[in-house]
């Protein structure tokens, strides 16, 4: 169960205030009713929204909330544009504003891309969403003014994620891990054992995606450098790689332990037809999986999915947990527009109909108030809950990294490390090169 003040207790974010503490706002969760045609509530004009966003994870579930709003709301229309995985979103969704295509609700994650957003953004401090989100999560898209420009979607954490079955099959205790050496020594133990749990290796890692190892696998080994603080980074002059002797070994594990060719494998193999068939052991990735886990087999997707930390010397057992991406509204549409999609956004989280499919159908872990007697659906996020009540995470920098870094110049280094076509030392060296030159 949700537990109200006491959930995020602890919870490391990527805000400047560095911790988020209890859930903020005392007293009733604003709620959703009241309706006139003065922008204060639901309006009967004929209004159409497009949304695109960047989670293509939940785009069939996101579009299932959108009919039934749809059905409740007769006057308005909602087309829903999903791009993610191979495909830069920001990329796509810059090009749309400068083809004078400007979707009506969209994305934005990262200071980076709140500055470039910025003229684009709608105050949205008015809307019971944002005086319904849990302390901390506002922290980054809040002005010195106090006004609210974005809402956030979920709270999101990730590492290893293990088929149970097959680390009790090899006689290991996937929970007792928590330092390199002792993941290493599981991992060479399950590899020498692959014939008998039937699967095809220990990992199954993407290298086609530079963002699982430019983003989220550099965030554990950089966020210290920036004391957890996605501002920092944002500011920062260069990057030190000083825990990259750190990195790189468990860049080589996953690499030299993977199905491959690596280099070719993305983000719905590794997902799709490797983890969810139960061809690997282990996969880097993070709680938004489980949908598609599910879709593919619902009794393993319950049962026999675990995550651990990704080890760190000085910080075992300690989670990545951050807000990975906000909702913006376009200021540039009609007021009737804007009041549509502040609406719509406020219905999707704090409705009835809403939060439940926010908790069941989504698979978030929610960033409001108003969950307290909800159940976590799924187990993944129950892993991500528990290591935040504890306090035991770490916070997100990569939304801080210079624009088109990871993509550009950090993500394709990785992948010609991987390749053979440049040293580590050299992948570094371009790396902190591409950063300063990009600042």
């Amino acid at each position: 169960m949700f537990k109200g003040k006491h959930f995020y207790k602890g919870l490391v974010l990527m805000s400047a205030a560095g911790v988020l503490a209890a859930c903020g706002n005392d007293g009733d969760v604003p709620g959703t009713d009241g309706a006139d045609d003065n922008g204060n509530g639901e309006t009967e004009e004929e209004v159409s929204l497009a949304i695109m966003q960047g989670k293509v994870e939940f785009n069939n579930q996101f579009n299932e909330l959108a009919d039934m709003y749809m059905d409740e709301n007769p006057n308005v229309s909602i087309e829903i544009t999903s791009v993610g995985g191979g495909t830069d979103y920001f990329t796509q969704l810059t090009t749309r504003f400068s083809a004078g295509d400007e979707p009506d609700i969209f994305s934005v994650a990262g200071p980076n891309e709140f500055e470039q957003m910025a003229e684009y953004l709608a105050d949205l401090s008015d809307t019971d969403a944002a005086n319904a989100a849990l302390e901390g999560t506002l922290t980054d898209v809040t002005g010195e003014d106090g006004v609210v420009t974005a809402l956030p979607y979920n709270l999101e954490g990730y590492g290893f994620i293990y088929n149970k079955e097959v680390f009790e099959a090899a006689g290991i205790d996937a929970e007792a891990i928590s330092t390199y050496e002792e993941l290493e020594e599981a991992v060479q133990t399950i590899d020498g054992q692959k014939d008998d749990l039937d699967i095809e290796a220990v990992f199954a890692f993407p290298g086609a995606e530079a963002w699982v190892p430019g983003n989220h696998l550099s965030n554990v080994y950089l966020t210290h450098e920036f004391d957890e603080n996605v501002n920092e980074a944002y500011n920062a002059e260069t990057v030190a790689f000083e825990k990259g002797d750190e990195f790189q070994r468990m860049l080589d594990l996953q690499v030299d332990y993977s199905v491959g060719p690596v280099l070719s494998l993305d983000y719905s193999q590794q997902v799709e037809e490797y983890f969810s068939l139960g061809q690997v052991a282990m996969i880097q990735q993070g709680n938004w999986v489980y949908p598609t886990l599910l879709q593919m087999d619902p009794e393993f997707a319950e049962n026999s999915v675990g995550m651990i930390p990704i080890p760190l010397e000085g910080y075992e057992n300690q989670l990545p947990v951050g807000v990975p991406n906000y909702w913006a509204v376009n200021s540039n549409k009609d007021d009737a527009t804007v009041q549509a999609a502040k609406d719509f956004l406020d219905w999707m989280y704090l409705s009835d109909e809403g939060k439940d499919f926010v908790i069941n159908e989504f698979n978030f872990i929610p960033a409001y108030e108003g969950y307290d007697d909800m159940e976590i659906s799924d187990p993944i996020s129950q892993i991500v809950y528990d290591y935040s009540e504890r306090g035991d995470t770490i916070g997100w920098v990569f939304n801080g990294y210079p624009t088109g870094w990871t993509n550009n110049e950090f993500g394709p280094n990785i992948q010609a490390y991987i390749g053979g076509e440049m040293t580590w030392d050299e992948m570094v060296e371009n790396s902190i090169s591409a950063w300063e030159s990009l600042k």
